[in-house]
């Protein structure tokens, strides 16, 4: 969002709790000229979000605002939403944690004006947390969910689409519980399955680590996240997550067990059907997954391009790829472990792979074959 951008939501728009998210959507509404107020328990945090120009603090004399969002962790975050449904009588409040339906419950069982209380939840993040790694185009292009309890009021449930839009994200309407239970399987679980495969590789030996390559990083990236923060939301959304890590589960043990057949015999009745299969369905539930701008999944040529380490280099590849009519899809990085060069996987659209690889060549690229 720039300066100019043309926002509907009217402050003062009070942010409680200046995290990642926070912070995030102080930035993009400031970006729209939106009056943002932060508050956070932590002085600290709530001067670095203010520093980083995501809002201002409170001043004596406060005028009322009129959206309240909350992004606190959620095993707090329903005692903070009551706290702030009682403190402003005359706002709506929202807030941005990722489970939904206990939350709402608790809002609910503590007494909250429910016509004001509009749950939600940017599916936007990273693995980095705190107001320094806040970006004002964190949800541009990506879904917000809007989980509205059935007493709010519309005018509530319009003052929280309008915020997603103003971010530039889309809103989505969906229950509580159809989003908690959509959450576990897309978001809270891989987390949970990239932290298991990273643990493995504490005992691993240096020699071992030295052959990681993009799929290692790919699959263990989100396994960095916060500790405090996940074992908040796993615990809030465990009825949700626990039925599909029992289903992963028996697909693990139906796989070690033809893994163990194949040991002993390769030839074992059904052992590599059994790996096969585990293999295809996960090339199933991919081609699943929507595509860039949320389109279809699309198979892309892959062209792999030895860049050297050293500032600009990069850049120089994307003109060239630009001068010669290619629009890039996709692109993945990966380093040579202690080498001065990177493998950038470049996606195009298939057919394209053959045309970019010689006109690469042509300008000094050394293309991996």
């Amino acid at each position: 969002m720039s300066e100019q951008s043309v926002v509907a939501t009217r402050g003062p728009v009070r942010v409680v709790g200046t995290g990642l998210l926070g912070t995030s959507v102080g930035l993009a509404l400031r970006a729209g000229g939106v009056d943002v107020v932060l508050s956070d328990p932590s002085r600290t945090t709530v001067l670095l979000a203010r520093d980083v120009g995501a809002g201002r603090l409170p001043v004596e004399d406060e005028p009322e605002p009129a959206l309240v969002v909350v992004a606190a962790p959620p095993d707090v975050t329903a005692e903070v939403v009551l706290a702030e449904l009682a403190a402003h009588p005359g706002a709506v409040v929202t807030d941005v944690s990722s489970v939904k339906g206990a939350i709402a419950a608790a809002v609910a069982a503590g007494g909250g004006d429910l016509r004001r209380y509009v749950g939600s939840h940017p599916m936007a993040g990273s693995e980095r947390s705190g107001p320094t790694a806040a970006r004002p185009d964190l949800f541009t292009g990506r879904p917000w969910v809007v989980a509205a309890p059935p007493e709010a009021e519309p005018s509530a449930v319009l003052a929280v689409r309008t915020l997603a839009v103003d971010t530039g994200a889309t809103p989505v309407m969906m229950a509580a519980a159809e989003h908690d239970a959509a959450v576990a399987l897309v978001s809270h679980v891989p987390q949970v399955a990239a932290s298991l495969v990273a643990s493995q590789l504490r005992a691993a030996p240096p020699g071992s680590l030295d052959l990681a390559g993009q799929g290692l990083r790919d699959v263990t990236r989100i396994a960095a996240s916060d500790p405090a923060l996940w074992t908040s939301i796993l615990a809030a959304n465990a009825a949700a997550v626990a039925p599909v890590l029992r289903a992963l589960r028996g697909d693990l043990d139906a796989l070690i067990d033809a893994l163990d057949a194949a040991t002993g015999d390769p030839a074992a009745d059904g052992a590599l059907g059994t790996l096969a299969g585990a293999i295809a369905a996960g090339n199933a539930g991919v081609g699943r997954v929507p595509g860039k701008h949320g389109g279809s999944h699309a198979t892309y040529d892959v062209v792999t391009v030895l860049v050297p380490d050293r500032p600009g280099e990069l850049g120089r590849l994307l003109v060239d790829m630009g001068d010669v009519g290619v629009n890039l899809e996709e692109l993945a990085i990966d380093h040579a472990p202690r080498q001065a060069v990177g493998l950038a996987s470049i996606s195009v659209l298939p057919g394209l792979g053959e045309h970019l690889e010689s006109q690469l060549e042509a300008r000094g690229w050394r293309v991996a074959g």
